[in-house]
């Protein structure tokens, strides 16, 4: 579905007038006058409700949702929560990509994503900036946080609008009607919603809407079955890969060497013997080829052997550990503190423990791909995007147009992990099809996506901590020195936006994305984090929990750590310092289900815990060495408190895929770099874990009348020091450094 542009622009004069730099930027933009309307499209016999709800005379009901499906499940998700205030029968129930509006801004899933780059805003200045941008964006586990209420609102929106109908035919009170199944019922009479829906949109709604209450025909909180499922089962499902349009062409493209690369020399000539290649399309600092299939452009690629001439210091795997180490050696930013540190460390015996993460792919099924159509100074773009409103704006400013002549046409993401929070292929794609004039789609082989991931950023931390008399932790430091990752995606998710580059200015050096969660949630009386901006030279971006994959694995490790030299048992530790009463019986859960036994040396086992985005989790990991040098994971079993759940099903595979995601991450999935180029060049050479690797998984999942927490990134973090204190107990060192080697640190 086509997403349309924003007609009225903001006049950046006035607001400079109006506010000045900086703050004064966000405040001018908070005033500014906006009404935004719904923009959802109709077919004849189809009544739309809102910006999120369409009926049909057939009685189907249409979610609109607007945020990307990238195997997460928001295509079933949001559309139950709607379908369980409306009432309406799910076999009936279907999703559409939402319009690009600003009525779907996420601004948690800006403020989760970016996580305190933007500490000091107020928040009614950030919801405002990310209206006026349209910062659509699916990020931070935020789908159900954000949208539930408005969700909630549309389905009893719709579900009032259809009962006064049915009551004003009945002749009775709209009050006495309820909805079930898709029946407006009043009594033993009962219309179906398709046959008022045209009536029902012509009615008013009160000022205040009733919620429903009850148990009876919920929706919400059952297992339904998934709306996106049956598509991708039989293959009827669209991806990007999938668009067909008339006159089409295919491109593949080479990029040069990460840092300041120029492509210097070509071997055209031998490309365009290549049956099918249409032309080869040279820039600054890459080459495409266009031909008539794809297979034809990629191989034209290897043919015309391109040589790039990179400028600057050579970027090496030890070049990156350099650079990491003296940025930890040098001065850092203090992002949080309590306490008197200094005076509790002075003389004191201290613990001190370095780890050290190397830099982390996404590695999607699907590579990064994108359709472009330039027709008559209108540009469409089909490709998967978890920012299709930054997806626009770069698109629009790489080739001379405004935002308002770009379509965007969100597709199906085969996984993204963070990965299609970039731009660039939008951008690559609309050059290519302005050159080509006429559509182009550009798809990134595997070799390519590697090489030019926007990687999870390596860090390099030192924990330090005093033990009390009893075992209680008196004061603890955390130092990470990692890149400045928050600040430079949110430069580029903003594309210059100088309001954001303002508000990026007043942080100072130091990056909270950077150390988000080493934040302890854990009570210690004195505590302090810092952070050591470590310039790498190699691009960063997000990557499934951010800093927390790297943060959760630093504190949990260094807590057994802890637990060990207080002579504790690991589990007792975490829960006599634990704050939080829901981790508490995460913790407790899972031990009893896996059967601890302590942590004692040959027990295999370890535990690990982390509170994320409103949820809790805690992991007891069963591992060992094989041969003494391949650590195997056994066995997982996780708690989980997320609070509600819509569908406790789709939960239960998110915190599933979390695992092994995790484990993935704690044996594999990195890459090294020399000379300039990832080491990394196809999905064989991440020493992935295959379905035999696999381990035997447990998940309890806690009732909670809370609200919901996040979910797809919850259970990321705690795996990988699971896993390495497992492995402590089993072999008896310890494992300082992801991902996981036989030797110890």
């Amino acid at each position: 579905m086509a997403i349309g542009g924003i007609s009225d622009r903001i006049n950046r004069r006035t607001l400079l007038i109006g506010g000045g730099a900086g703050v004064g930027l966000f405040v001018a933009w908070a005033i500014w006058p906006r009404r935004y309307l719904p923009n959802l499209t109709v077919v004849p016999g189809e009544t739309a409700f809102g910006a999120w709800l369409k009926i049909g005379e057939d009685g189907h009901v249409t979610v609109a949702v607007p945020q990307a499906e990238h195997g997460q499940g928001v295509y079933t998700t949001m559309p139950q929560i709607v379908a369980d205030e409306l009432g309406a029968d799910w076999r009936t129930v279907g999703v559409e990509p939402a319009p690009l509006n600003p009525l779907y801004a996420n601004d948690l899933g800006a403020g989760e994503l970016f996580e305190g780059v933007f500490a000091g805003v107020p928040e009614g200045l950030k919801r405002s900036h990310a209206a006026r941008t349209a910062l659509v964006l699916t990020a931070g586990s935020s789908s159900i946080r954000n949208f539930e209420g408005d969700l909630r609102q549309a389905g009893a929106a719709g579900r009032v609008l259809l009962c006064k109908a049915a009551a004003r035919r009945w002749g009775v009170a709209w009050e006495a009607c309820s909805t079930q199944g898709g029946f407006v019922l009043h009594g033993q009479q009962k219309l179906r919603f398709g046959a008022l829906a045209a009536a029902a949109a012509d009615e008013q709604l009160p000022e205040t809407l009733p919620l429903r209450d009850g148990a009876i025909g919920r929706l919400s909180g059952q297992s339904l079955p998934r709306i996106d499922v049956p598509s991708k089962v039989d293959g009827s499902a669209n991806f990007a890969g999938d668009i067909r349009l008339p006159d089409m062409v295919f491109a593949a493209i080479r990029q040069g060497p990460v840092g300041d690369s120029r492509l210097v020399k070509i071997n055209r000539k031998a490309a365009e013997r290549i049956r099918g290649v249409l032309a080869v399309i040279e820039a600054e600092r890459s080459v495409a080829v266009v031909a008539n299939n794809w297979w034809a452009a990629n191989r034209a690629l290897d043919s015309l052997i391109p040589r790039f001439e990179t400028r600057g210091a050579l970027i090496n795997s030890d070049s990156i550990d350099s650079a990491l180490n003296a940025a930890l050696a040098g001065p850092g930013q203090r992002m949080a503190a309590q306490g008197d540190l200094a005076a509790v460390f002075k003389g004191a015996q201290v613990v001190m423990a370095d780890y050290r993460v190397g830099l982390a792919v996404h590695a999607p099924l699907e590579t990064m791909t994108a359709t472009a159509r330039l027709d008559a100074g209108r540009l469409e773009l089909w490709l998967p995007t978890q920012a299709p409103g930054r997806a626009r704006a770069a698109a629009a400013a790489a080739i001379g147009l405004s935002e308002e002549s770009v379509i965007v046409h969100p597709m199906l993401i085969g996984g993204s992990f963070g990965a299609n929070l970039e731009h660039l292929v939008a951008e690559q794609a609309a050059v290519l099809a302005k050159q080509m004039k006429r559509p182009v789609q550009l798809v990134w082989s595997r070799y390519e996506d590697l090489l030019h991931d926007r990687f999870r950023p390596p860090a390099a931390a030192r924990l330090t901590a005093r033990l009390g008399p009893n075992g209680s932790i008196m004061g603890w430091l955390t130092k990470i020195a990692t890149p400045n990752t928050g600040r430079a995606l949110a430069d580029r998710l903003s594309v210059g936006d100088p309001a954001v580059r303002a508000a990026l200015a007043l942080q100072g050096e130091g990056d909270p994305y950077a150390v988000a969660g080493a934040l302890p949630f854990y009570r210690f009386p004195n505590y302090a984090i810092d952070h050591h901006p470590a310039d790498i030279g190699v691009p960063t971006g997000h990557w499934r929990s951010g800093a927390h994959s790297y943060t959760a694995f630093f504190t949990e490790c260094f807590l057994d750590e802890l637990a060990h030299v207080a002579g504790t048992e690991p589990l007792s530790f975490r829960v006599s310092i634990t704050a939080e009463p829901r981790l508490v019986r995460c913790l407790s859960t899972a031990a009893a289900l896996g059967g601890w036994e302590g942590g004692v040396p040959g027990s295999a086992q370890g535990i690990a815990c982390h509170s994320f985005r409103g949820s809790h989790i805690a992991v007891l990991a069963e591992a060992h060495f094989e041969d003494g040098q391949r650590p195997v994971v056994d066995r997982l079993v996780a708690a989980v408190d997320c609070g509600r759940q819509i569908n406790p099903d789709i939960v239960r595979q998110q915190i599933e895929g979390g695992l092994i995601f995790g484990m993935a991450a704690a044996l594999g999935g990195s890459t090294g770099f020399t000379e300039n180029v990832a080491d990394a060049r196809r999905l064989g050479d991440l020493s992935l874990p295959r379905l035999a690797d696999c381990p035997d998984i447990t998940i309890e999942m806690i009732r909670s009348e809370a609200a919901p927490g996040g979910v797809a990134e919850l259970a990321v973090p705690p795996v990988a020091p699971a896993i390495a204190n497992a492995l402590q107990a089993s072999a008896g060192f310890r494992l300082r450094r992801l991902p996981f080697t036989a030797n110890p640190a």
